[in-house]
């Protein structure tokens, strides 16, 4: 554990998870010289705290909101996807999936591996009919409520 200390430490989804004093603990490791990223879908502002000392740690936290990518940046992602699976999508492939998909890169992540388990599996082309067929079978996005 002593190989530990050092380490930074990242929190994701911290507003979903209702444990302030784990929190709070947390906090103080990272007062300690440690690194510490806390991730969340709203502003710490916005969770429900209830311990005092930790709402006012968690109010003089620097607080940066991340845009979803734009068109270059998830083209850039979806090429790179395409890639390590080597795979070289028309171009037109990769138009059409800017247009339709969320702009998220794990709903990037998501949508090349089905298109190319679909390719596989059916022994087809990627084509903008077969990534089609994909989003089509595409369920919505799934955002669990607190």
């Amino acid at each position: 554990m002593s190989q530990l200390a050092d380490v930074p430490i990242l929190f994701e989804d911290a507003d979903r998870f209702h444990a302030d004093e784990f929190l709070f603990h947390v906090m103080n490791l990272a007062d300690a010289g440690r690194g510490l990223l806390v991730t969340g879908r709203s502003p710490p502002i916005a969770w429900r705290i209830t311990l005092p000392d930790l709402r006012s740690r968690l109010n003089a936290l620097m607080v940066v909101a991340l845009s979803p990518p734009d068109d270059a940046t998830l083209e850039g992602v979806l090429l790179k996807l395409f890639t390590e699976r080597n795979i070289k999508p028309p171009s037109d492939v990769i138009s059409y999936l800017l247009h339709r998909i969320e702009r998220s890169i794990p709903t990037a992540r998501d949508v090349v591996a089905r298109i190319d388990e679909k390719a596989s599996i059916e022994g087809r082309e990627i084509t903008r009919p077969l990534v089609r067929e994909v989003i089509d079978e595409t369920p919505p996005p799934f955002d669990p409520v607190d």
